[in-house]
């Protein structure tokens, strides 16, 4: 058997030419340890105040269809 290479394109000039003007990207800024770990945390405590309100909503969702329940039961 005879293994086939991939072909990948390559990486050592972009096809288009380096952007320009208000598209340029940013330059690196290396971070420190400490900067990684609060960037971390700022990102977690925004993932959970995420949660925490999109499990209001569930429970408000949950409240209805009890109350809903409860009206089918009755009758």
């Amino acid at each position: 058997m005879v293994e086939r290479k991939e072909e990948r394109p390559s990486t050592g000039k972009p096809a288009t030419g380096a952007p320009s003007g208000p598209q340029a990207r940013k330059p690196w800024v290396k971070k420190t340890p400490v900067e990684v770990v609060l960037e971390q945390i700022a990102k977690q405590e925004a993932k959970v105040n995420d949660m925490r309100e999109e499990l209001k909503k569930e429970e408000r969702e949950l409240q209805k269809l009890q109350q809903a329940k409860k009206v089918l039961e009755a009758t």
